[in-house]
């Protein structure tokens, strides 16, 4: 068994994939690699991916599907992994190579019995274009390189919440949660953190800044052009997660605000790119979502809509919504988010 599995979801990523590979190629044979090839059609990804495997048939694999999406394409790397630890990494993106020595070294260290169903480290926007690289840390959210439990956590500002980006699984409460992500939707990287929760009991986090987001393509999916263009995409994850939500009994107090608090920042997503589209249709799409919050339960509808949040998002009139707005971009623009 290898120590940690690392997908990488390809699609059409042939001029920067290989970024990503060589930076996890440096944790040697703790690591495995598996390429997924979402069905890439305009260049040699698929070519790319098979000479990696070719070179290291120990450590790489590459795996060729149809066309399902990125979700899929994470759904066909945890179905291929073999590591007791299991992480994404976008093809576009990269690891930090002297943090992953160090989570490497760290996830050697843990007992079988002692070890995290969640290990947690900090991740770094590249942002094009950028003057100073923001960093998302958990010092103040989590106990440092300790074993700890929902209840020892801290408060989460609204930029800390555990993201992909942040979050290795192991990988069999991956399993026994039954997570399967969507094909042909995007966002999904929010259900993939979000429901395998309530099977998350002991937690670890690493202070180092180990993954590194790129952001700055025209195409990324959380670019704000595109996302208003996927909106109903990510309306659907939204109102996936709100049903699991209430669908599932989540005992820890906790643990179920930590829940709650992560369906208000999907709520204020949609809601915010909504009105920034401005069409009638839009509009009437935040209404409708609201509302189905509303009839699918009242008490998580009382909690969402009245937080400071869920209040921002619904301030009536024209006006209302150019202070919602106004509020983004400033937030936009202290985090960086896209």
């Amino acid at each position: 068994m290898k120590l940690i599995s690392f997908a990488i979801p390809c699609y059409n990523s042939a001029a920067y994939m290989e970024k990503c590979i060589k930076s996890i190629l440096t944790g040697g044979e703790d690591v495995e690699i598996i390429i997924v090839n979402d069905g890439s059609t305009k260049d040699n990804t698929a070519e790319i991916a098979d000479s990696y495997a070719k070179k290291y048939p120990t450590i790489i694999k590459a795996v060729h599907q149809e066309n399902g999406g990125h979700g899929q394409a994470v759904n066909t790397g945890l179905a291929n992994a073999t590591g007791k630890f299991f992480k994404v990494v976008d093809s576009d993106d990269w690891v930090d190579v002297k943090s992953l020595k160090r989570i490497i070294n760290t996830l050697k260290g843990f007992i079988d019995g002692e070890e995290p169903d969640m290990v947690i480290a900090n991740y770094v926007y590249e942002k094009v274009g950028a003057k100073r690289k923001k960093v998302v840390h958990y010092e103040n959210v989590f106990p440092v390189e300790q074993m700890f439990g929902w209840d020892d956590i801290g408060k989460f500002k609204v930029d800390q919440y555990i993201l992909m980006h942040t979050v290795i699984y192991k990988t069999q409460v991956l399993k026994d949660s039954g997570v399967l992500l969507p094909k042909h939707t995007f966002y999904v990287d929010n259900i993939f953190v979000f429901e395998p929760l309530p099977f998350v009991e002991k937690m670890y986090y690493i202070d180092a800044n180990f993954y590194r987001y790129f952001i700055g393509r025209d195409d990324q999916s959380v670019n704000e052009s595109v996302m208003i263009k996927r909106i109903d995409q990510q309306i659907a994850v939204t109102k996936r997660m709100v049903d699991y939500f209430v669908d599932n009994e989540i005992d820890n107090k906790k643990r179920r605000m930590y829940m709650r608090n992560y369906l208000r920042i999907m709520m204020e997503v949609s809601s915010i790119f909504l009105i920034i589209s401005g069409t009638k249709e839009d509009l009437e799409k935040k209404k409708e979502l609201w509302n189905y919050v509303k009839e699918k339960d009242k008490d998580v509808y009382k909690m969402l809509r009245n937080s400071v949040l869920g209040f921002s998002v619904n301030i009536p009139t024209a006006a209302g919504r150019q202070i919602s707005k106004t509020g983004y971009k400033v937030m936009n623009k202290l985090i960086g988010f896209n």
